[in-house]
């Protein structure tokens, strides 16, 4: 975390993407962030392959998944540079929280912003699990929004 602020302001802040209300409720909050401080916006969206995988369904997958993630990604992120702000995406394969984790790391992020559950999570009552999962293994600050 020694890189973690760069003279009081964030640098660069890493949203987890999956599409959800609450994703976008995330990305909302990280662009305010990011406009407000010069920061760069990396969104990164993370298809999860079934499991168990078997060779020829899990290439098929993967590449189904990254595919039409990429383009709603690119629409998005078409979308978000009208407002000037320093964007990224990315796509990531595997664990949507292991990913995020991996992301933060490799990129060095100063925040993660992600929604308080995503697509997949429908309790009401508790934090989303991989939410839970970043908030308590991230090597800089999370933000989860609701």
């Amino acid at each position: 975390m020694a890189n973690v602020w760069k003279n009081g302001h964030l640098r660069r802040i890493l949203v987890g993407y999956d599409g959800s209300s609450e994703a976008e409720k995330a990305l909302e909050n990280a662009l305010a962030l990011a406009d407000s401080t010069d920061s760069k916006v990396v969104v990164l969206s993370v298809a999860r392959p079934r499991e168990p995988e078997t060779t020829g369904f899990a290439t098929q997958f993967r590449n189904a998944a990254r595919e039409q993630i990429e383009r709603q990604l690119s629409r998005l992120a078409t979308r978000l540079r009208q407002n000037r702000i320093e964007i990224e995406t990315q796509v990531a394969i595997g664990h949507p929280a292991e990913e995020i984790l991996n992301k933060a790391r490799e990129e060095q992020v100063d925040l993660i912003v992600v929604g308080d559950r995503g697509s997949s999570d429908r309790d009401e009552l508790t934090l989303g699990s991989v939410s839970e999962h970043v908030l308590s293994h991230a090597p800089c600050p999370v933000m989860v929004t609701r």
